[in-house]
């Protein structure tokens, strides 16, 4: 075999995703595209139409008696527990039994011959209430004292109290950052099929198949191990299927039992909008003191989230909201507080970055209040404050950061985009148009990687090698369209030395690899892609055993070379080769394992180390406003971001270029919006805007840090890219706050709030115009 030789498909290498050419072509199968059994039913949820109340009369006669209904199930129909909370607070009930707390909240489900009259059925039920106040905004929800949905997090280092009142300069202001519909292109589903005993398995369009395992068997009072979930693919998650689908699997699973015919539920659009949790918004209160070279001193800030009428994840969100306060900001004294509150909302949950951009964006407008207030370029303040050497390195949460690679990265990209001089040119147009004005900011972002429940930080694998030497694979990550699956399979592929097309990739089932972590938190790769490898390994290792043995020569003669396998002077096929093994009764099979080393937390202490590293980025936007209409493009988007070793840098590019516009989308145009009877009013395409194609920046230049090699050993020492990529937008909110802030001669922080729709550039326009 030639020197040059190498595996088709190993890491370090573009490959397609496994599914694109099926994505593009509709081959792709996803749950509502499975064939359906004869005498399949049909489940629709009936919504509660108050946003606050006592429950007193639910009729649903009419509902059991409409046309191809089969049943209704209501809260009193749940065998076991009336509850999918998935942090086991009790709080979040299938269908409201006597009180909704939310409009748009599940009271019953009609199940059907068809979609259609299970739909139109749902419509007809009679329910009465006894109204109560509601409250569906953060401001209101603390002014009337409204609980908090779980324990509030305080992160604290230094002498706040002191630093501040000694700052030179201090300014106090508060910051809104609204939410975000996840907008999946395959709504919630789920299709349940009964089978003997307790039996029951559930097709689920879920990223964390054993907590959907867990709470259908909990629903149904049956134990896990008669509960199968199984995903092969998601049409797009984004966070929102990680807690969310654990409902609508219960009521389908419910179903199925009761009636012993396969159900599938399927909401529409908008009630998929109305009835699950979002982003959540918050409302950001901040103290920062800062001396005349613009270096932070102290930093007091109250971070505040509507998390909606339950906890669901607004815990750990909030808590990761205060771990990424600092962005890539050093704070030398530091008070940090969360109020997650409780709201008349449906219950906030999971979104890409998980409460780390709500928490990021208010350091970066800190920064930009400096700047202004210093009259100063914020690119010179943000690296006056980034974390540096001993004495500038340790966190809000008592955490040294020791891959700082910020410098570098800044620097090499403020050189690449021309920050300089392009700043200085669209400092002369704005003097120069009084009606046209451009903005340009550069932003970092250093972003945490693990989950902040430690116990999450596992994953399990299963590998099969078949006797003509193809390979089965199996681990408990999902595939959202983000590249997992074929990631994996690169790893696999690299560790046996044979071409990726032997690797069969199938789809994630709790009935293979059992206690599943949520793919999320961007740790998909790094955790299963490990156990992964730790399985290929244990079955290497038997073969190097084997073939030792059988051709009496030492262990490290036995060599894994591209679709060969080297034994002493002489080479084999793989298949071959894994033919004798199995002849002489080699185990070619492997369930491997693999939980993240060295993390640790202690919330009450608020200290500990969290985060296995941190990934790191940074972006360069360029706007144009028209300051009379405050519409605005984004012209050019240049983007320098760390994967660490990439194991596939075209999917991990296409990461970058899919979270960069949807964190745009979240920062300017798309507006979350209740009535004041508590409804959400943008529940569709018509009212609720994500960006469109025509919104992507015409110069759109992403390259990956090529140099960076993750300190950690990861899997082969790539870093994770799944969240961080969307926080690198928060350059287009800073640049549109230039822009804004040109009409006053840059003298005035336009404190933009998010999202900054036309509207809110417009009247923050008019706003510094008139002085204030």
């Amino acid at each position: 075999m030639s020197a040059e030789a190498v595996i088709q498909g190993g890491v370090h290498t573009d490959e397609r995703h496994d599914s694109a050419h099926k994505h593009v072509t509709g081959q792709a199968e996803y749950i509502d595209d499975m064939m359906e059994p004869v005498g399949t039913l049909h489940a629709y949820l009936g919504l509660a139409e108050l946003a606050h109340g006592e429950i007193t009369k639910l009729d649903l006669a009419d509902v059991a008696q409409a046309p191809g209904v089969v049943g209704v199930l209501s809260a009193k129909d749940i065998p076991g527990h009336n509850d999918v909370s998935p942090t086991g607070r009790h709080d979040d009930p299938v269908f409201a039994h006597t009180h909704v707390e939310f409009h748009g909240q599940p009271v019953f489900a009609v199940i059907a011959e068809t979609r259609d009259a299970a739909r139109r059925a749902a419509t007809l039920a009679k329910v009465e209430y006894a109204k109560q106040h509601h409250v569906t905004d953060v401001a209101e929800a603390m002014q009337v004292d409204y609980p908090h949905v779980t324990e509030p997090l305080k992160l604290e280092r230094g002498d706040v109290g002191t630093a501040m009142a000694g700052a030179p300069h201090r300014i106090k202001a508060t910051q809104r950052v609204g939410g975000q519909d996840h907008f999946y292109l395959e709504g919630h589903i789920a299709f349940a099929f009964p089978g003997e005993d307790d039996e029951v398995t559930v097709y689920s369009s879920t990223q964390h198949p054993s907590e959907v395992q867990h709470l259908v068997a909990h629903v149904l009072a049956i134990r896990s191990n008669d509960v199968t979930v199984n995903v092969r693919r998601m049409g797009g998650a984004f966070g929102g299927k990680e807690s969310q689908p654990a409902l609508f699997a219960a009521v389908a699973a419910l179903a199925a039992k009761r009636f012993g015919r396969a159900v599938k539920l399927r909401p529409d659009r908008d009630d998929d909008m109305i009835a699950t949790g979002k982003r959540h918004d918050f409302l950001n209160t901040y103290e920062v003191g800062f001396d005349e070279e613009g270096r932070i001193l102290a930093v007091d800030g109250i971070y505040a989230a509507r998390c909606g009428f339950s906890a669901d994840l607004s815990g750990p969100v909030t808590d990761r909201a205060l771990f990424h306060a600092d962005n890539a900001y050093f704070y030398p004294h530091v008070r940090l507080r969360s109020r997650p509150m409780k709201t008349n909302t449906v219950s906030n949950t999971a979104f890409r970055g998980f409460g780390g951009p709500q928490g990021l964006v208010t350091a970066e407008r800190m920064i930009e209040e400096i700047a202004y207030h210093l009259g100063k370029d914020p690119l010179e303040i943000r690296k006056a404050n980034f974390y540096a050497d001993e004495g500038r390195d340790v966190t809000p949460y008592h955490q040294t950061v020791q891959d700082n690679i910020l410098h570098q990265l800044v620097s090499e990209l403020e050189e690449s985009a021309e920050y300089a001089s392009r700043r200085q040119a669209i400092l002369e147009h704005n003097a120069a148009n009084p009606v046209i004005k451009k903005g340009l900011a550069l932003t970092p972002v250093k972003f945490g990687i693990s989950f902040t429940a430690t116990w999450f930080n596992q994953a399990g694998a299963l590998v099969h090698i078949y006797n003509d030497g193809s390979i089965h694979l199996n681990h408990g990550g999902t595939e959202m369209g983000q590249g997992l699956f074929t990631k994996v399979a690169q790893v696999v592929a690299d560790c046996f030395q044979v071409d990726l097309d032997k690797i069969k990739i199938t789809g994630t089932t709790t009935g293979k690899v059992p206690n599943t972590s949520a793919t999320a938190a961007s740790s998909g790769t790094d955790l299963n892609g490990m156990a992964a490898a730790n399985a290929a390994d244990q079955i290497k290792a038997r073969l190097i055993d084997f073939a030792a043995e059988k051709y009496s020569i030492p262990e490290d003669q036995v060599v894994f070379e591209p679709n060969t396998v080297r034994i002493g002077n002489e080479r084999k096929s793989f298949e071959e080769f894994i033919k004798e093994a199995y002849m002489a009764r080699v185990h070619l099979s492997a369930a491997g394992f693999y939980k993240t080393p060295e993390i640790h937390w202690d919330r009450e202490a608020g200290k500990g180390r969290p985060f296995y590293y941190f990934a790191y980025g940074a972006a360069v936007s360029e706007v144009s406003v028209d300051t009379l209409t405050g519409e605005y493009h984004v012209d050019r988007v240049d983007i320098l971001h760390d994967v660490g070793r990439s194991l596939n840098p075209a999917l991990d590019k296409g990461q970058i270029e899919g979270g960069f516009v949807q964190g745009m989308g979240w920062l300017t145009t798309e507006e979350l919006w209740w009535d004041a009877e508590g409804r959400l009013r943008t529940h569709a395409p018509s009212t609720y805007k994500i960006p469109l194609a025509s919104d992507r920046p015409p110069i759109f230049n992403v390259n990956l840090a090529e140099w960076s090699k993750n300190r950690e050993a990861t899997i082969r020492r790539s870093k994770a890219v799944g969240e961080p990529p969307l926080m690198l937008a928060v350059s287009v909110l800073e640049a549109l706050s230039m822009a804004v802030a040109s009409v006053a001669d840059y003298k005035i922080c336009p404190r933009l709030d998010a999202p900054a729709t036309p509207e809110c550039v417009l009247m923050a326009v008019e706003r510094l115009r008139g002085g204030a």
